[in-house]
């Protein structure tokens, strides 16, 4: 029947999901994934239309669920334990797998030399979301004033500084490593109590 799946889409994203992860966007091919998914190159063609369009709906759902879980990772009720908590999360997720999955989106982003707009966009997109996300976090009533910088600078910065964590797992796999530097921003980010 034209127009009617014969797959389950869900089970295939995840299957896609750990393909581009692990190879990376450019270095992945439609019959990599017609492998890795076991659905056939022409239903997948038929589905999505191309590899990018594959990418897009498939990192759409990943950003949903690492946005969501990371808002879930700060609810807390204080600033340190929040950005602590926000650390593991992203710590973690780079460090599951064997080998090491690393950051999908900073993976994707250098992975090749001119990245196409919509996929730019869709990684500007989740960085943004992130961003915003630790916005809002650090401007909750009486948190703002124990930051050294602004809520906003304080965000960008965090995000930067995770971006650089990605490196740091690919070169050392050093979990300790990532995690001294996490506690390290965190001590610069936050004003020294007054005894």
């Amino acid at each position: 029947m034209v127009g009617v799946r014969q797959f389950d889409e869900s089970e295939m994203l995840d299957k896609a999901l750990t393909l581009f992860w692990q190879k990376g966007f450019s270095q992945t091919s439609m019959q990599d994934l017609a492998e890795a998914t076991g659905v056939q190159r022409g239903s997948l063609y038929n589905a999505y239309g191309d590899k990018e369009t594959l990418f897009l709906r498939v990192f759409g759902v990943y950003r949903d669920a690492y946005v969501q879980k990371m808002r879930e990772a700060m609810d807390k009720p204080k600033m340190r334990e929040a950005l602590q908590s926000f650390f593991e999360f992203v710590i973690k997720s780079m460090r599951t797998g064997a080998p090491t999955r690393g950051c999908l989106s900073t993976k994707t982003a250098v992975g090749i030399e001119a990245l196409d707009e919509a996929v730019r966009s869709a990684i500007r997109d989740l960085l943004d979301e992130i961003e915003k996300a630790l916005d809002e976090r650090l401007s909750r009533p009486d948190d703002a004033e124990k930051l050294a910088l602004s809520p906003s600078d304080a965000a960008r910065l965090i995000v930067t500084h995770t971006r650089g964590l990605v490196v740091i797992e690919r070169v050392y796999g050093d979990e300790a490593r990532m995690r001294s530097m996490a506690d390290l921003l965190i001590q610069l980010l936050l004003k020294p109590k007054v005894s």
